[in-house]
């Protein structure tokens, strides 16, 4: 069994065919589902979703993209949900910063500040984060030491491969493994998968972007955990039967999804 912790099931593109997407996700061996809330305009689709689907879940959060966003979110509204169980995706991300030195400073400053109120939700709330970083390693990985988020613990989603966030494991936090790990150009990750504990290694697709090879130029889908589970497997130089049961344990701990 495979669990995809992070697919973006309320995204337009699955809109039209999601039933079928999930059914063959589930006859391909993936069995749970976890909407990330990265975008507040779908969030109530998201909960739709996991509502009409046992085996589907959904988290709450404000990605550093859509900072605006996050005071007009109700958190209480949805944390408190049963099928809520995460917060995130939040955290930092730098790449796409622009104007002046001191134009950036302001901006990554508030992208601090909307991460530091998710870190604290997330310890009210006793939910574990979903976390975006992406060129902001140091920045972001201070924040979490800093505010206690281990507390709660999380997954690095989309893990950037920057060695500066391995220590992270040993404060409560896992890695998220997808579609990048088949790329061609994955090396940096190729390298570094093996230096984080299996028992922090969980995967997901990031559907519908990341799709892996041999699907690449496609829409992801859940099914296409099966291709990273195999490309992990053989890295790490273990069935894939025992790496699916490896990641979907340690999902089921960091989530509370037994």
């Amino acid at each position: 069994m495979i669990i995809d912790t992070h697919i973006h099931l309320d995204d337009e593109r699955y809109r039209d065919d999601l039933d079928d997407v999930l059914s063959r996700a589930r006859e391909g061996g993936v069995q749970k589902f976890i909407i990330p809330g990265a975008d507040p305009k779908t969030l109530d689709r998201a909960v739709l979703i996991a509502e009409t689907h046992e085996d589907v879940y959904f988290s709450v959060g404000v990605h550093p993209y859509d900072l605006e966003s996050f005071s007009e979110l109700d958190f209480e509204k949805y944390v408190r949900h049963v099928k809520c169980v995460a917060i995130g995706e939040c955290g930092l991300d730098y790449y796409r910063l622009e104007g002046s030195s001191q134009e950036q400073d302001l901006e990554k400053q508030k992208q601090k500040d909307v991460f530091i109120a998710q870190i604290q939700l997330a310890k009210k709330h006793k939910k574990p984060l979903i976390i975006h970083i992406r060129d902001a390693s140091r920045d972001a990985k201070n924040l979490l030491l800093e505010y206690d988020a281990g507390e709660v613990g999380g997954v690095l989603h989309c893990f950037n491969a920057d060695d500066e966030l391995l220590s992270l494991a040993n404060d409560g936090f896992y890695f998220g493994i997808g579609g990048v790990l088949t790329f061609k150009n994955a090396k940096k990750l190729v390298n570094v998968l093996p230096k984080i504990p299996q028992n922090k290694l969980i995967i997901e697709t990031d559907g519908p972007y990341l799709t892996p090879s041999p699907h690449r130029g496609e829409r992801n889908e859940p099914l296409y955990t099966t291709f990273v589970a195999s490309k992990m497997s053989e890295l790490l130089e273990i069935s894939q039967k025992e790496m699916e049961r490896i990641t979907t344990a340690n999902a089921e701990v960091l989530f509370n999804i037994y």
